[in-house]
């Protein structure tokens, strides 16, 4: 009879374990797997979404334009009605099904992975390939094909949008997306790193939005004599940039709440699995679940609406000379409110509760909206108007996903299994699937920037009202006051089912600081050895280089010392005041 062998899984291979040791979040992981990674990794979604759609009506199908009259002003662009024109309507919103589709799929697949590196980054990892092909494919489709009616360009079209926003994009941002619920229990740290997340995707909006643009005039011809091959070149690039980005976020993030039932289960014991029904069940039921994807949903869809129209409103208010300055002089003062935002939105959250700061935020931006559409053909005062909304609109931005994982905390303690693949499949469903059904409905309603009018409420109107309305919604959302018996429930749950199972039960926060002290006595063991040979090869004294080194270290300790120590003086002394 053979011997039954247990298959090992390819991550648990020494060449995929994290870099990342510590029990908590430090800065490296901070910055680079939770800012950079995501940075890299979608630095192209940021450029399609402001972008896309003009590359295709005035790069790609610019030979099929024809010259036409708008507010007395002769523009280039697509006839209506024409097999062009209603294919790139019809295109985003046809494949949203499929987009959806692929971000459901994955997320299941990411709840039923169980492996030592966890079970959302095994799927980022295998993303990075994915995303550069994806990103490249889009930029491949030959310029028109010598026909009136470009079929072959329109079909490669459609393959390689789907490509890229079917496959690629769901892999990479439900998994990246997971990271955020699972990476730790701790709130502020969560909290952190959600605002780190969300940054990463407002740069790259904001690279779309204000350098892009530079890089369209200077180096890919304009929009009035587009460069195909350089176009081609540069999303290239970005696609390599993508991969290597990616990599680098899968070594330096770690699952901490995954591990807890990782470290749980033992080889004989039942694994337990959650079917699709339980999960819909879990989240279906739970109305805070409820009011945080309609508040997503309906945000996203109008920041989308938004950021791609931009290019248009400042075109047919301002026209066209000007209307590509007016352009990038927007998306900076859009930015820059919220890169400052950054600094002190979460100790005002930590202070308040997201839930009030986002409440507060959305109101200001709300005002914003007002004055900016009040005034929308007075450039000065769209420009403050607009800066105010970004500056409202920061806390719903940075504390999104923060709030969403406080949602799945509480229906784990509710119903004792956690629902992160789904939800987040769902957010990225969202987050993918908004963009194109901006662009469709951009594209019907204003034939594609041609009536200014409507341009305006696209631009300005619908985000506005939408910031009234999550406002309102915020009302309803009061689960913040449920986070810490939700965590006392979810400890006393996992520590029953362990003594339940024979297994040793070892406090989270237990483990994590044993594993971290395990691997900083390793880090000084192989310090250690790296030293004695580099003594040996120069010839120098092992106990007096060591010496050095602790007398080194000794310093920074007592110097770390004094700066807390006069920390809690400054700190004491205001409390006396």
């Amino acid at each position: 009879m053979m011997e039954k062998t247990n298959k090992k899984s390819i991550f648990e291979n020494p060449l995929f374990s994290t870099k990342v040791k510590s029990a908590n979040v430090k800065p490296p992981e901070l910055l680079i797997g939770y800012f950079l990674g995501p940075f890299g990794a979608l630095l192209a979604s940021g450029i399609f979404t402001n972008f896309l759609n003009r590359y295709w009506t005035d790069v790609l199908f610019a030979n099929y334009r024809v010259e036409t009259v708008v507010d007395g002003e002769t523009v280039m662009q697509l006839p209506a009605g024409s097999p062009i024109a209603t294919f790139l309507s019809l295109l985003p919103l046809i494949s949203t099904i499929l987009i959806v589709a692929g971000n459901l799929l994955v997320g299941q697949l990411i709840e039923r992975t169980k492996t030592r590196a966890g079970k959302a980054r095994p799927w980022m990892l295998l993303s990075s390939l994915l995303l550069a092909i994806g990103c490249i494919v889009l930029f491949i489709a030959p310029m028109g094909n010598g026909t009136d009616t470009p079929v072959l360009t329109m079909v490669l079209t459609a393959i390689a949008y789907n490509v890229y926003y079917a496959i690629a994009y769901p892999m990479y941002n439900t998994a990246n997306s997971t990271l955020v619920p699972v990476s730790t229990r701790n709130s502020s740290q969560r909290g952190l790193i959600a605002s780190f997340t969300n940054f990463a995707h407002l740069g790259v909006m904001g690279a779309g939005g204000m350098v892009f643009p530079a890089i369209v005039s200077l180096f890919l011809g304009g929009w009035d004599n587009p460069n195909f091959t350089g176009w081609t070149v540069t999303f290239i690039v970005i696609g390599i940039v993508s991969f290597l980005f990616v990599v680098l976020q899968y070594y330096f993030t770690r699952e901490r709440v995954t591990e807890e039932s990782f470290h749980l289960e033992n080889q004989d014991a039942p694994k337990k699995s959650i079917s699709i029904g339980m999960q819909f069940k879990g989240v279906g039921t739970d109305a805070f679940w409820w009011i945080i994807i309609i508040f997503y949903l309906i945000f996203q869809f109008s920041g989308s609406l938004k950021n791609m129209s931009c290019n248009y409103f400042t075109v047919a208010q301002y026209g066209k000379d000007f209307g590509n300055y007016a352009n990038t002089i927007i998306n900076v003062l859009g930015a820059v409110p919220m890169a400052i935002a950054m600094a002190f939105i979460w100790p005002l959250s930590r202070k308040y509760g997201k839930r009030l700061v986002v409440m507060v935020g959305l109101l200001i931006g709300a005002v914003g909206g007002i004055i900016a559409g009040i005034w929308a053909d007075v450039f000065p005062v769209v420009c403050v108007g607009v800066a105010l909304k970004s500056f409202g609109s920061s806390p719903a931005c940075y504390m999104i996903l923060a709030m969403i994982s406080d949602v799945l905390d509480h229906i784990e303690a509710k119903h004792g299994y956690r629902c992160d693949g789904l939800t987040m499949s769902i957010y990225s469903s969202i987050m993918a699937a908004t963009t194109p059904l901006a662009q469709a409905f951009f594209n019907l309603i204003t034939n594609a920037g041609a009536n200014a009018t409507m341009v305006t409420v696209c631009y300005i109107w619908i985000e506005t009202g939408v910031y009234i309305a999550c406002a309102v919604l915020m009302l309803f959302f009061i689960v913040e006051k449920y986070l810490k018996s939700d965590r006392v429930q979810i400890l006393e749950r996992q520590k029953a089912e362990a003594l339940a199972a024979g297994i040793e039960w070892v406090e989270p926060e237990v483990r994590l600081r044993r594993e971290q002290e395990e691997a900083e006595r390793l880090s000084e063991e192989a310090r250690k050895m790296e030293l004695k040979a580099r003594c040996e090869k120069k010839g120098l004294s092992y106990e007096e280089e060591e010496a050095k080194y602790q007398a080194k270290m000794e310093e920074k300790r007592r110097a770390a010392e004094a700066k807390k120590a006069a920390k809690a003086a400054k700190s004491n002394k205001k409390e006396g005041e």
